[in-house]
């Protein structure tokens, strides 16, 4: 499904990051401004979703850097080896700001070579009775995780809700195992656990990325049924060729709407067109999506202001495809008019609405010890880009844009080529 061919984009991505973020870090010729933007924690791998708990504690989950690879629990994904490791963690931001993990040996797979681009905890949330549940990814078809496999039985830790208390995590319900059984689009079976929100009655509402669908999780019947399935459109690719191909809708975020229903973000699967994100509406009760805002570009998140705007996390602002890192939020007022907050944001991962009115965002998503949660003032907006990535560029920055530029899209057309021959439908 879509998150498969994500992460084999993600592939020829990462190798050109190495190179970027080195050019990132080199202080000498890089324009440096102040925008309203604070780094309030760091050293996070891979950072994904958020959220704050009643006492003001923030929460944030992170999908870890996989194993080494020495005890052979590796096998060739998508984008190349990946190897399991107890990696996978929350970090917690109290309100003196005091950051510090309250579990740290979660399911996580990624690369053994750098731990980039991980796969492990995707969110975490606060149940109304102060229970702290964690959604672990898997990203791949549940059959992976055989415990006759090659990750054994620990493999059966991924795909999971897991529920986190006293320093200790317990696996409560197999989400990725609904996938295999009910697979609610009717397409390639794959599962990514990736957001989770509260639900009324007790409940929790998932996102499954991978199987394109909205979830209702309640740990005391021990019952998963579907609210809502994301259907698969067409589009041109390549641009001006008249070719329609696949996408899939690919659901990211997921939050409550105030009316008790949902709004739910998407990434969108292959070829990530610019502006062909939307965010839709569900009912409590599920059914077909409702589109309630669009013309947006790889939606990680959604947020909403205490005035009823919609605040959307871009991943790439500017299209994965053209690998361009830089990420932004976008407001959108209760009258449909809208503004950028800020477009000072690296491939962010996650973002949560403060008690405070500040949006939280996870930074620097999909590198492992390099992660951020950034504090973002909704109410200032700028367009000042994240410092090494606007102002004026060294002669190495700007031969990494054009690496990064040529390789992403080559590599990208390499991959969906390789599908049209083989006939198969992704998105």
């Amino acid at each position: 499904m879509s998150q498969k061919r994500f992460m084999l984009l993600f592939s020829v991505w990462l190798l050109c990051l190495v190179f970027l973020a080195a050019l990132a870090l080199t202080p000498a010729g890089v324009a440096r401004a102040s925008y309203p933007i604070e780094v309030i924690a760091s050293g996070l791998n891979n950072p994904r979703g958020l959220t704050f708990g009643p006492d003001g504690t923030l929460y944030v989950a992170e999908a870890g850097t996989g194993g080494d690879g020495s005890d052979g629990r590796c096998f060739d994904g998508p984008e190349g080896e990946v190897c399991y490791g107890a990696t996978g963690a929350v970090t917690r931001v109290l309100t003196d700001g005091t950051q510090e993990r309250v579990v740290s040996d979660m399911a996580s797979l990624a690369s053994p070579v750098d731990g980039g681009g991980g796969v492990g905890p995707n969110d975490v949330a606060v149940a109304a009775n102060g229970d702290l549940y964690v959604i672990v990814g898997l990203g791949a078809d549940p059959a992976v995780r055989d415990p006759g496999g090659v990750l054994g039985a620990d493999g059966m830790n991924l795909g999971q809700l897991a529920m986190v208390s006293g320093g200790t995590w317990s696996n409560v319900m197999d989400v990725a195992g609904y996938e295999s059984v009910a697979n609610p689009d009717g397409g390639e079976v794959d599962s990514n656990p990736f957001a989770l929100i509260p639900q009324g009655g007790g409940g929790l509402a998932v996102t499954d990325a991978g199987g394109n669908s909205l979830l209702s999780v309640v740990v005391e019947s021990r019952s998963i049924s579907t609210l809502s399935v994301f259907p698969t459109r067409t589009v041109e690719f390549p641009p001006g060729s008249g070719q329609m191909v696949p996408m899939q809708a690919v659901p990211t975020g997921v939050i409550e709407d105030g009316n008790g229903d949902f709004l739910v973000g998407e990434l969108t699967g292959f070829p990530f067109p610019l502006g062909g994100a939307s965010v839709y509406g569900v009912l409590a009760g599920g059914g077909d999506p409702t589109m309630v805002a669009s013309g947006f570009t790889n939606i990680l998140d959604v947020a909403l202001g205490d005035d009823g705007s919609l605040f959307v996390l871009e991943m790439a602002t500017n299209s994965l495809l053209t690998g361009d890192p830089t990420g932004a939020i976008q407001r959108v007022y209760p009258g449909g008019t809208r503004e950028t907050v800020t477009t000072g944001l690296f491939l962010p991962t996650g973002m949560t609405m403060g008690p405070d009115g500040m949006l939280y965002v996870s930074n620097y998503g999909p590198l492992a010890g390099a992660g951020q949660v950034v504090r973002v003032d909704p109410n200032a907006p700028t367009d000042v880009s994240v410092s090494g990535f606007g102002g004026e560029q060294t002669g190495g920055s700007v031969a990494g844009w054009l690496v990064l530029g040529l390789l992403v899209p080559a590599g990208a057309w390499l991959i969906w080529r390789r599908r049209a021959a083989q006939d198969v439908p992704r998105g």
